[in-house]
Order: C-alpha cells, then sequence, then structure tokens
C-alpha cells in the first residue's frame, strides 16, 4: 500500500458525517443521550450543537426545546429523509423539459443540499478552495445517484438513494483524484457560493 501525503487515523470516526478523521485533526466528544459519548470532527461540531447534544466536560446540559427534542430524537435523526423546503439549485429557469436523467441529479443535490455532507464539504472547501463537482445518475432498476466531490488532494463520494430511509450516505473518499472511475469525472456540477451542489444543465 503506497503512502500518501495525507494519512487517516483508523480509530476515529466522526458521528455526523462519517468519515476518518485526518492525521492532526481533534475530535470533540459530544452526547446525544446525555450517557454515552461520539466523537465529532471540527466541522460537524456546530451540528452537533445545533441538535442539543452535549460537549463532554461542559458544566451544565444545554437547553433544548421539547419540539425540537420531539422532532430530533437521536443520532439517526440526523439523516432522515427530509423533503427539501429550498428551491432547485439551478441558476436559470429551465425553458424546457428536463430528461429522466437530469431530473435524477437536480432531485440528489436537493437531498445533498439538505444533508449534514453539505457543511462538511463547504467547511473543507474554506480551507482547499472550490472543488470540481460531478453528478452521476446510475442505470438500472433503482435510483441510484454518485456524487462526487474532488480537490487536488482529497475527495469524497455520495451514494444517493431518494427512496431510502438514509438518502445520502458516504461511500469513498480518497487522496488522489486520478483514483476515480472515468465515469465519474465528467464534472457536470458545481459548489456554488453559498455552499451548495449545482448540476451544470442548460436552460435551453
Amino acid at each position: 500500500m503506497r503512502n500518501t501525503r495525507q494519512a487517516v487515523t483508523a480509530s476515529q470516526t466522526c458521528a455526523i458525517c462519517e468519515r476518518s478523521l485526518l492525521v492532526g485533526e481533534r475530535a470533540v466528544r459530544y452526547s446525544p443521550d446525555g450517557e454515552s459519548f461520539v466523537d465529532v470532527c471540527p466541522l460537524c461540531q456546530e451540528i452537533a450543537l445545533d441538535h442539543g447534544w452535549l460537549k463532554e466536560g461542559s458544566p451544565t446540559t444545554p437547553v433544548v426545546s421539547e419540539r425540537r427534542r420531539k422532532r430530533l430524537p437521536g443520532l439517526g435523526s440526523l439523516f432522515e429523509s427530509r423533503k427539501p423546503q429550498v428551491e432547485r439549485v439551478v441558476d436559470e429557469p429551465i425553458l424546457r423539459r428536463l430528461s429522466g436523467p437530469e431530473v435524477a441529479m437536480v432531485e440528489a443535490a436537493d437531498l445533498f443540499n439538505e444533508s449534514a455532507f453539505r457543511r462538511t464539504i463547504a467547511g473543507i472547501a474554506k480551507s482547499l478552495g472550490s472543488p470540481r463537482a460531478s453528478i452521476v445518475p446510475l442505470s438500472g432498476t433503482n435510483s441510484e445517484v454518485v456524487l462526487t466531490v474532488a480537490w487536488d488532494i482529497s475527495w469524497y463520494q455520495y451514494r444517493i438513494t431518494p427512496d431510502s430511509g438514509q438518502p445520502v450516505k458516504l461511500a469513498e473518499r480518497g487522496h488522489e483524484p486520478r483514483e476515480l472511475e472515468s465515469l465519474f469525472t465528467a464534472w457536470n456540477a458545481r459548489l456554488t457560493q453559498d455552499g451548495r451542489i449545482a448540476p451544470d444543465i442548460s436552460p435551453v
């Protein structure tokens, strides 16, 4: 196995975005239920606090409304399927009927932008700059879509299945974009200034 410029620690995985922490990254422990503790990477700590998780060593338990506790009962709820409440991620009005694959791309981008992974990618982009991205609907009876985000020294690949209880999952990650199959390197999407993944679709 060849060495890479950035190794990962096998023992620590973020409980929110599920990625392995890079060497030098310091995880902070949070408790979703007030009893057990899990590791949270620096990019996801704000998400943990937003959901009322207790940071290890905190003198008091954060106050979380009963409404929020009912809506977010535990870790699994971070990844529950929700219908996006935002507009479609297309910059210009579409003046034609979208094809089936184009509809799948837009829906996959919407689901990703509503997931916790969006904040992870936006946070990495602040350090590494704007990434290249692709959205590829897979052929077959299921509606699975592969979303790939890549920089020169790192890449992440997500599987998006709209009908699944957990529609967005981190499938693979690596360090060299040349490790990716050519199917996933036809860069047809981008990261917008507000941190969303948007497919490049011609309006006419």
